[in-house]
């Protein structure tokens, strides 16, 4: 992610937006890039066979997203108190948010959006616009749920990262490093070796052969993806954890005491067109923190 591009987030007056603009803020601060704050306001088709409707609904709805812009540059502005000043822009456009908000993924750092919106017509951030930018996104996208302290998503505990041990998850391990670096966090790189969990009544106990060597050997795989990024960030504290269970019931575990949680948009087994895994897909939706989906690149 280059310094230069900018942190855009969707803005539509929501509450979670609202999350979704305080923790954009920050994390442009902290990683020093300018914020672009977009609203999209959308009016139906069906109004445009009555124009004089469609303009005077379509002008309302311009004066909403202008207000909606006009308070989150404030608390924009608000968040970052204490930290690097930002470069805060906004922007208003009418169409499809989803449409739009991809426009942007070319050129910025990451798309932030709320996990919800207020609706449709009012040009929200619903669920299926959240599942279109994320998968199609060029940029890592950043979901920004869970938990919240006077409105706002945490700020401390951990960067928290899922490691699959396919070539898709270093693009992953990349943008982890460089949060937890941003955010002077710890680094906790979790693999989880076994879609599957086996009972120990089954002979899967921790001291059995079989599974003890499968543990060494996933260590040693965890080992390998971290080495080349432990060297390029020796400040960053890392936390390995290599588990035999489900993937994303281990890294919601996580999640409840981290402040991000990043994984790779595409991971093992998956298909090249299969653009958001089931993986990504939960964790967006029932994590305790802000998640990063992050896009496999071309060479992945």
């Amino acid at each position: 992610m280059s310094a230069g591009k900018p942190i855009v987030v969707g803005v539509d007056g929501s509450e979670s937006s609202t999350a979704a603009v305080a923790w954009a803020a920050r994390t442009a601060a902290m990683r020093k890039t300018p914020l672009v704050l977009v609203s999209v306001v959308h009016v139906p088709a069906y109004y445009y066979s009555e124009p004089y409707l469609a303009r005077g609904y379509g002008d309302d709805l311009m004066n909403a997203g202008r207000a909606h812009l006009d308070s989150a540059a404030v608390l924009a502005a608000q968040a970052v108190d204490g930290l690097a000043p930002v470069d805060i822009s906004t922007k208003l456009h009418e169409g499809q948010i989803a449409d739009t908000l991809l426009q942007y993924s070319d050129g910025a750092t990451m798309i932030v959006l709320g996990s919800r919106g207020l609706g449709e017509f009012t040009g929200a951030l619903m669920g299926s616009v959240t599942v279109a930018v994320s998968s199609h996104s060029t940029a890592p996208v950043a979901v920004v749920r869970g938990r919240t302290l006077d409105g706002r998503p945490p700020t401390e505990g951990p960067v928290v990262v899922g490691v699959d041990g396919s070539a898709v998850s270093e693009a992953a391990v990349a943008v982890a490093f460089e949060e937890a670096a941003a955010r002077h966090a710890t680094l906790v790189a979790v693999h989880v070796w076994s879609d599957v969990s086996v009972q120990p009544s089954l002979g899967a106990t921790a001291d059995d052969p079989h599974w003890s060597g499968i543990q060494s050997f996933e260590e040693a795989v965890l080992s390998e993806r971290l080495a080349g990024w432990t060297e390029r960030y020796p400040d960053v504290s890392v936390q390995r954890v290599v588990a035999r269970d489900r993937p994303v019931r281990v890294l919601s575990e996580y999640a409840e005491r981290a402040q991000l949680l990043v994984v790779g948009s595409q991971g093992r087994g998956g298909f090249k067109g299969m653009l958001l895994g089931s993986t990504s897909n939960a964790l967006m939706r029932t994590a305790d923190c802000p998640v990063l989906i992050v896009r496999p690149t071309d060479k992945a």
